[in-house]
């Protein structure tokens, strides 16, 4: 206070505030860089695939191939406005992330309060804080009573931090520092007031957007190989074509006319349908994703998800389910196992024995009264529907602490109400539960005029308390041998990660009603343990990830014990995994980090850098990373790791923003069936590349050879591009919706540099391309000698011999590891429809009289038939 010039009883002065204001800036997160519309859409046609195709069009059009020129153009702009238009919301981030700040604030200035824009607030600023604020800035607590802050957005952490004016056990860390309130972050319950130090850039939320800002978007792996094909395939095609072109000026060719066949050759050997096919079939990819409840906001980043090592996942509400359960009940000397989970009133008591307490009596029905009444919390049922007023719903809408909502949910599965209890236990006095209390009470007084004492605590703050214990129906001395015994039953609840409260009693008489500490001499009654529990999805879906070979990595805010022990339940780990905890990460050197990085299975504790850290860490040894989150302690790693994916009910706008896939259902199921499509998609992808460069070759080998042999060119510029729009386009398209293979998910994930052509893809695609230009050419021939030298109809034979070989072709795609008779040519119907309509556009061509002059045809007879259709299969054959 003396160094920010505050005085504790009025605050500041006015008139220090614009100078402050000055000095330190608005209480603002700021945007570090932004990127507009402009350059994204420019960005669209700068690689060097779409900058050759534009020259092919400027040249074509040129040369008077309009109509070549136009598809084109149509093209590049197609392609262009998709790429825009999936990209143009990526760099919102940090907007959204000034959005969680508190549009207002109450702050003590002249010695009074004054509510205050939340820009305005500045470093001496004495806030006023309550239950649901929003914290303006970071600052120092200087009052706290009874004060709890949720701090998940910030921490990870699943239940609401107590604060109090002293530092807590954690205090070398400040972001678990419990006298310390950060931006951001949500007020629970009770009041304080907070000395601000930090403001704007400064603050922890500040710092997180700075992270974000700094950190650069990388290329993803699908991006990068199709990149440098593309400048393979552009580079080899233009040698080709200024060679075939060459040849046949030096045969005696018009040099005009082959120039014109070179630039038409260029266009057919040029895939340039494939960025506009890729970006078909992953939009396709991204329909389906949708109805698994996951939402693609980067094209790119499907592919991405499909070859991803490892999966780092927030604990709570992605692995969990964010909210907090009793799971058992110490009561009677026996621990009881309370079935059901989530906000759901039904469940069940059970013993070690098997016993079913379906009507809880006796001293359980009296701990689900005490922590009814005890208990600040509101729960009410959800309706809805036409009858929801007629028809009672299991599932609820509580609101308040979660532990307090926890234990009202277990009271509900015995058939205790608040309500019931609240009407029957009228309160007169609470309590309130603080830091150095641990342990709320509250003073209630029934309809026979008796008054209680009920007591909800620490197990070894409340037991201190008691003098007596309640079991079997009496109320007895409590004996050391039952201190013994409730403590290692605590300790062993302790050690399931089980967050524990001790319930306990008394009756007073009307002197200690008003005694100022009624708290002793207390009958001790039971315990309850309760934990975030594993979504029962997660935990199948952990063990696809282990037989898809992804390691899935818990990184989460909470204490070791509970994240260990989630993990097990999950079934995370192996008997070689670690957890490291964010202290042990700071005292480790990079080198020996990044050694171990690939053993950690769970990290707790951690903080928004540490987080960064790890990402990072795994990426530099290789592993393509998967980072799930919700808070915005979570964006900056989201950002940073390859594939980015956010939580779209829990998830902050910000780490929203920061990703590359949003899950609908905030499910981490969800994320293995994205696995899933990712793998299919880039399956398709491999597909229609063999498809469409074995063609390509097949159409630019026909033309070398003929050109080699000193025969006349057997494909004319239309013709040539004519099959490049049929077989081209709708057979690949339709290759891009192809069925998975049965296999699909129980291959390794791909390598991050693997080569699109690696398992002998190229091989494959050569030796087909090659097989192709052999039955042309041999159909170029044959016909030659069968119509003793009619051009016009070997021309004929073998453009209709190239486009069946490729139509047949298309179903050998379909697979790498089975024949083309092993397979249902019906499992793709729109597969078979592209190959029969392209099929009866060659054949208008041919007999339809106004396109014969124009495409050069006549048709042939049926043994000429017999002959190109048994060299078209004829490669399928060998």
């Amino acid at each position: 206070m003396e160094y920010f010039g505050t005085d504790l009883h009025k605050g500041l002065s006015s008139r220090e505030i614009p100078l402050k204001k000055k000095l330190f800036g608005e209480n603002q997160i700021q945007e570090v860089k932004k990127i507009s519309p402009l350059s994204i859409f420019i960005a669209q046609f700068t690689d060097f695939i779409t900058l050759v195709l534009i020259g092919a069009m400027a040249i074509s059009a040129y040369l008077g191939e309009v109509a070549d020129a136009i598809a084109i153009t149509a093209i590049v702009i197609i392609n262009g406005f998709l790429g825009f238009i999936q990209e143009y919301r990526t760099e919102k981030s940090l907007q959204a992330l000034r959005e969680l700040a508190a549009p207002t604030a109450k702050v003590l200035r002249d010695g009074e309060i004054k509510v205050v824009p939340a820009k305005d607030v500045v470093p001496g600023d004495i806030v006023l804080l309550e239950s649901g604020d929003r914290v303006p800035a970071d600052g120092e607590l200087i009052e706290a009573e009874g004060f709890s802050i949720d701090e998940s957005i910030l921490t990870g952490e699943s239940v609401p931090v107590e604060k109090s004016t002293k530092p807590g056990e954690e205090a070398e860390m400040k972001i678990h520092r419990r006298n310390l309130a950060f931006m951001g972050t949500l007020v629970v319950s009770g009041r304080g007031r907070m000395l601000v130090t930090e403001t704007g850039m400064g603050t922890e939320m500040g710092k997180i957007a700075g992270m974000m800002g700094k950190i650069e978007d990388e290329e993803t792996p699908l991006q990068q190989r199709l990149d440098v094909l593309g400048k393979q395939l552009v580079t080899a095609s233009l040698f080709i074509c200024a060679t075939v072109s060459i040849l046949g000026i030096i045969r005696g060719e018009k040099a005009y006319d082959m120039f014109l066949f070179g630039v038409s050759l260029a266009v057919a050997a040029i895939p340039e349908g494939l960025p506009a096919i890729v970006t078909v079939v992953l939009t396709l990819g991204v329909q389906r994703m949708i109805r698994k409840n996951a939402v693609i906001r980067k094209l790119p980043a499907v592919e991405t998800l499909g070859c991803a090592t490892v999966i780092c996942s927030d604990k709570t509400g992605t692995l969990t389910e964010n909210r907090m359960t009793v799971r058992k009940i110490y009561i009677n000397g026996k621990t009881l196992m309370v079935t059901g989970t989530g906000y759901n009133s039904e469940g069940d008591f059970i013993s070690s024995e098997g016993r079913l307490f379906k009507k809880p009596e006796g001293e359980l029905k009296r701990l689900l009264e005490i922590g009814a009444s005890c208990n600040n919390a509101v729960i009410s049922r959800q309706k809805g529907g036409l009858f929801g007023d007629f028809i009672k719903t299991r599932e609820l809408a509580p609101s308040g602490d979660p532990t307090e909502v926890a234990i009202l949910v277990a009271a509900l599965k015995g058939g205790v109400q608040k309500e019931n209890v609240d009407s029957t236990y009228r309160r007169i006095r609470e309590i309130p539960f603080d830091s150095n209390r641990k342990r709320m009470s509250v003073v209630v007084k029934n309809h026979r005029g008796e008054i209680f004492l009920f007591s909800k605590g620490a197990p070894d703050v409340v037991l201190s308390l008691c003098t007596r214990i309640e079991k079997d129906g009496q109320v007895r001395q409590l004996f050391k041998k039952d201190e013994d015994e409730i403590l290692t039953i605590n300790e062993d609840m302790g050690r399931e990660a089980l967050r524990v409260l001790a319930f306990a009693y008394k009756k007073l008489t009307i002197q200690e009603m008003d005694d100022k500490d009624p708290e002793h001499g207390l009958v001790f009654l039971g315990l309850m343990g309760m934990i975030d529990p594993p979504r029962p999805e997660a935990i199948e879906a952990v063990q696809k990830c282990f037989s898809a070979g992804i390691r899935p990595v818990m990184i989460t805010g909470d204490h070791k014990a509970t994240a260990w022990a989630v993990a097990r339940e999950l079934k995370m780990i192996t008997k070689d995994s670690k957890i490291l905890t964010g202290r042990e990460l700071d005292d480790m050197s990079e080198p020996e980090f990044t050694k171990c990085v690939d053993d950690v299975a769970v990290y707790a504790r951690v903080t928004p850098r540490h987080k960064l850290k790890i990402v990072k860490a795994l990426k530099k040894k290789g592993h393509v990373v998967a980072m799930t989150g919700d808070g915005v302690n979570d964006a900056p790693a989201v950002k940073e790791a390859d594939i980015g994916v956010s939580m779209g009910i829990s998830g902050t706008d910000v780490t929203k923003e920061a990703s590359s896939m949003i899950l609908l259902d905030d499910n981490f199921a969800s994320i293995v069936a994205a696995v899933e499509e990712g793998r299919i998609i880039y399956d398709n992808i491999r597909k229609f590349i063999r498809y469409l460069l074995s063609c390509n070759i097949g159409e630019v080998l026909t033309m070398i050879w003929t050109s080699a042999l000193g025969l006349p060119l057997p494909l004319l510029p239309i013709q040539i591009l004519w099959m490049n729009l049929v077989t081209d386009g709708l057979p690949a398209m339709a290759l891009g919706m192809d069925p998975p293979e049965r296999d699909v998910m129980n291959r390794k994930p791909r390598s991050k540099g693997e080569n699109v052509f690696s398992g002998g893809l190229a091989k494959r695609i050569i030796y087909r391309g090659v097989l192709i230009s052999v039955a042309t050419v041999a159909a170029f021939i044959l016909t030659g000698l069968y119509s003793k030298g009619d051009l016009i109809l070997s021309r004929t034979a073998s453009f209709s011999t190239l486009v069946l070989a490729q139509l047949i072709f298309v179903f050998e795609c379909r697979t790498e590891r089975r024949g083309i008779w092993e397979q249902n040519p019906f499992s793709n119907i729109y597969l078979t429809l592209a190959a029969l309509l392209s099929a009866g556009m060659l054949l208008m061509v041919i007999y339809v009289p106004f396109f014969q002059p124009i495409f050069h045809t006549i048709p042939p007879d049926r043994n000429l038939w017999m002959l190109i259709v048994a060299l078209a299969g004829l490669s399928a054959v060998v």
